[in-house]
């Protein structure tokens, strides 16, 4: 298991246990973290999964893929360096711990 944080726009903050393999978006829908809306089910089709990776894990995340670039030029919330679409960070052990902040706005 993997131990993710989500922090709100507000600071509040949900800790959840993934599974090893699932991804970022998968795990915020499936315990209802608000703000990851997740229109096209993962797919990348869409920019309504976007996050903040935390800095201090942004470089653990790996680089964005030029797909994702493109989507998130469709993003309602400012980008940022450390931009990612939740949809396309997969879990694995080297991310425990993972810190990522929403937006304030999805859609």
């Amino acid at each position: 298991m993997v131990q993710i944080t989500f922090v709100q726009p507000n600071g509040s903050r949900k800790t959840i246990e993934a599974s090893e393999g699932a991804s970022v978006m998968e795990t915020a829908v499936s315990h209802g973290v608000d703000g990851i809306f997740a229109e096209c089910g993962g797919a990348m089709m869409c920019a309504t999964c976007h996050c903040y990776v935390d800095e201090a894990w942004s470089d653990k995340t790996g680089a964005r893929t030029e797909g994702e670039e493109i989507m998130l030029e469709c993003a309602a919330a400012d980008l940022r360096e450390t931009s990612r679409l939740s949809c396309q960070i997969r879990l694995t052990g080297a991310l425990d711990g993972l810190v990522v902040h929403l937006p304030d706005e999805q859609a």
